[in-house]
């Protein structure tokens, strides 16, 4: 936790709520590491995080990775459209978002189409497995997240999401 802090300036109060759990914290911190070592790039990455915090509702997720992708000088109309679930006009990104999403569908088992597509815009098959496992980190995340109703912190109101649809609210 405080490497944590170190980092970003503060103590997130979802990283605190973890913290309810040394096991899950660790894990977290140590899977979500791991995942921004891999070779997808910061934006792809990105991408995957926010397609998963999107479709879990997870409203703190959402608007800290707005705010990290920001920070990366993504356009405004990529931010828009991943937080309105809608597809990306970047088709390289699109074909990470589609890709996660039928990842997520199948439990893993996505047909040979959509793998085929996902590779066809420069993606590697072990790009595919760190999808894999960037779901696992920000499932891990959203899940903890909306179970122990982490608050959104000051710093991040100014990206702030709430959840389109009714059944992904936290209420």
């Amino acid at each position: 936790m405080t490497a944590t802090a170190d980092r970003l300036g503060y103590l997130p109060a979802p990283v605190a709520r973890l913290a309810a759990s040394p096991h899950l914290l660790d894990g977290f911190l140590k899977v979500s590491g791991l995942f921004e070592a891999a070779t997808l790039d910061s934006t792809a990455r990105e991408v995957v995080i926010l397609t998963i915090a999107t479709r879990n509702g997870c409203e703190v997720c959402v608007a800290m990775h707005t705010a990290i992708l920001t920070g990366l000088g993504a356009q405004p109309g990529l931010i828009e459209e991943l937080r309105e679930q809608r597809p990306l006009s970047d088709a390289r990104l699109e074909a990470v978002r589609t890709f996660t999403l039928a990842v997520l569908a199948t439990s893993g088992a996505v047909d040979d189409d959509a793998l085929r597509a996902f590779l066809a815009h420069g993606h590697t098959p072990q790009n595919a497995l760190e999808v894999v496992l960037g779901i696992g980190a920000y499932t891990m995340s959203t899940l903890a997240n909306r179970l122990t109703r982490a608050p959104l912190d000051e710093p991040l109101a100014p990206f702030a999401w709430h959840p389109h649809v009714e059944a992904q609210s936290c209420s």
